[in-house]
């Protein structure tokens, strides 16, 4: 069972939707679903994918990535009304969270790429359970950095690591790995030895802007190619102090995101 089917077996499970069964028989509709609200769009795949499960026809009248405005019609979907009915939510939870998610990345990134333009608004593992995947979708949809998926496609070492290794013996056991490696840091002089020990990435946690700046800094001096990634404290405010970084990442993209409003309105019943 895939995640689709695990979804809509939470709203359906066995018995189906009992409202549906008991008041509709085999009419057949025609519906759109509408976005309430300006926003980048994000999740048409997976609420196309819905419908075609509970048996309903759709058109994509807009795609991922478009910049919708409000009353704009994005989907048409054809059936019988139960079918509809039956994957209604799921669809519209999809493009809620993942437009939600795909429309902060995209402002984020556009007002900071005025002062840096190669900068990357990156998210974090702070994801909902079982939906990582497609809120890391949606953040490559609103032109951000998805990171990493999980602790097994990257590596980055934490202060937890750090308090059992110092920093020169962790960075030198994780290129055996042979690959690029990313470590957390403090404080300056943390971000200067990892520089000195050919750190990929140097991620300045919870550093006031000032002090991000000397890190990164001196850290660029000992080794001009070094990404320098800040986190920790970032918000949509403040995000311009720290555009000296390569990459900012931040957790509320996943973790703290309004949903955008869409809703599904039959238009015609046959």
């Amino acid at each position: 069972m895939d995640d689709i089917d695990r979804f809509l077996k939470e709203d359906l499970d066995e018995k189906g939707d009992i409202t549906s069964e008991a008041i509709l028989g085999d009419e057949k509709a025609k519906a759109y679903i509408i976005a309430k609200e300006q926003c980048i769009l994000a999740g048409m795949e997976e609420a196309t994918e819905v419908f075609k499960r509970v048996g309903a026809l759709t058109k994509q009248l807009k795609k991922d990535g478009d910049e919708i405005k409000a009353n704009e019609k994005i989907m048409e979907i054809e059936g019988k009304l139960k079918a509809i009915l039956a994957g209604e939510r799921l669809a519209l939870n999809f493009l809620a969270r993942m437009s939600g998610i795909a429309s902060m990345t995209y402002e984020l990134t556009k007002i900071c790429r005025k002062k840096n333009p190669d900068i990357m608004i990156a998210a974090t593992r702070k994801t909902t359970p079982g939906f990582r995947k497609y809120e890391k979708k949606a953040v490559a949809i609103g032109g951000g950095y998805p990171h990493r998926m999980g602790l097994y496609d990257g590596v980055l070492i934490k202060d937890n690591h750090l308090a059992c290794v110092s920093i020169r013996e962790a960075i030198r056991k994780a290129r055996r790995l042979g690959l690029p490696v990313e470590i957390e840091v403090e404080s300056v002089e943390d971000a200067v030895i990892a520089a000195e020990e050919g750190a990929d990435i140097i991620m300045l946690d919870n550093m006031k802007p000032a002090e991000g700046k000397i890190a990164a800094s001196k850290a660029r001096q000992i080794k001009p190619d070094v990404k320098i990634e800040v986190s920790g404290g970032i918000t949509p405010d403040n995000i311009v102090n720290y555009t000296f970084a390569d990459i900012i990442s931040l957790g509320m993209l996943t973790h703290s995101i309004k949903s955008k409003d869409f809703s599904l309105e039959v238009e015609e019943i046959y």
